[in-house]
């Protein structure tokens, strides 16, 4: 089994370098920080953590496709940008000295990463109904057939919606009590989750903008939508940083919920973008979908050099954030500075 990696003995030396490059190279130029051996990491606990087929192996009778419509759509590339901010939201708090117990950075991080993988089974989970003939009709989703086109329809419901409840498990299992997890910061975290998964949060969002189809909504429906739909997830990853530290400071938490929803935004901003700015090859899905269903974008209604300054400005607000916390210089200010050069 490959060693467990921690964010306090990655190269964070090699993070704070290429930030000294980034601020000496021209004000459009990308740097490419590389954090592939954080995914790898992360992937390999989403391998851990998804159910194998015992069953099967004991009574053929009993297979069926399910596990592999599960780790299909879990494991098939992805960004893992919600694991990734939970992992990096926690090690920063740990940078900054936010944490109460120091010793606790490292395990902190392997919780945030359990943490976060949770957080990532209930985005693979929608974004299998998403692709949905219902719902966006797609048949491409990271470069490779849907799951519904890979496995049928009814098998790809059935698989989202395990994913669904495995995110619960994994929050409420005794994985995350290992690590130091209080039994008040797991209920915080259910909590959380729940919250920005249902009718409030991204379901809710999914359902405003099926609804919003062929309309021209306004700066702040628009936010509001998204901020359900997409913002909702991304602000919990940022918040389970914190719980995984058993940290219960109102202060910090409202900061970091409104760094999360600022991230969250600029990301749909961002996708908004790139639905008519790049192409199919390039997004690994199809490209121009938001314009062939007559959706509401932040380009429809801001035009594209009104949508990027809008981005800019999200960023902005969301590096302040993290300055006046004192967690610019970390890998999770250099992580939100690449993710503002996504459309670069």
């Amino acid at each position: 089994m490959a060693p467990r990696l921690t964010l306090r003995t990655m190269q964070v030396d090699r993070f704070m370098q290429q930030e000294e490059t980034a601020a000496q190279a021209p004000k459009n130029a990308t740097v490419n920080l590389d954090f592939d051996t954080l995914r790898l990491e992360i992937d390999r606990e989403l391998d851990r953590l998804l159910p194998v087929d015992d069953a099967a192996q004991s009574d053929p009778q009993r297979k069926t496709v399910l596990i592999d419509a599960m780790r299909y759509a879990l494991l098939t590339g992805g960004k893992r940008i919600r694991p990734m901010l939970c992992l990096l939201t926690a090690d920063a708090l740990t940078a900054a000295g936010t944490a109460v117990q120091a010793e606790r950075g490292s395990v902190a991080g392997e919780a945030a990463r359990m943490a976060g993988c949770a957080i990532e089974a209930l985005h693979a989970y929608s974004l299998i109904h998403d692709d949905l003939p219902a719902m966006d009709d797609d048949d491409l989703r990271r470069g490779e057939p849907t799951c519904h086109i890979r496995f049928g329809e009814a098998m790809a419901i059935l698989a989202g919606d395990a994913l669904q409840t495995l995110a619960f498990d994994i929050l409420a299992g005794p994985g995350l009590t290992a690590l130091g997890v209080e039994p008040s910061s797991q209920l915080r975290m259910l909590h959380q989750l729940a919250a920005a998964s249902g009718a409030a949060g991204m379901v809710g969002g999914q359902a405003l903008d099926l609804t919003a189809e062929g309309r021209d909504l306004n700066e702040d429906a628009l936010s509001a939508l998204h901020a359900m739909k997409t913002g909702a997830l991304i602000e919990t990853a940022v918040i389970f940083g914190l719980c995984v530290h058993n940290i219960d400071d109102q202060r910090l938490e409202a900061d970091l919920r409104r760094f999360g929803k600022l991230i969250g935004l600029a990301f749909q901003v961002q996708d908004d973008i790139l639905d008519v700015a790049s192409d199919t090859a390039s997004l690994g899905k199809t490209a121009g979908k938001d314009e062939q269903q007559d959706k509401s974008t932040f380009v429809r209604l801001m035009g594209l050099d009104g949508a990027r300054q809008h981005l800019d400005a999200l960023f902005t607000e969301a590096d302040e954030i993290l300055r006046r916390r004192a967690m610019d210089q970390t890998p999770l200010g250099a992580f939100t500075r690449q993710l503002a050069t996504r459309i670069r």
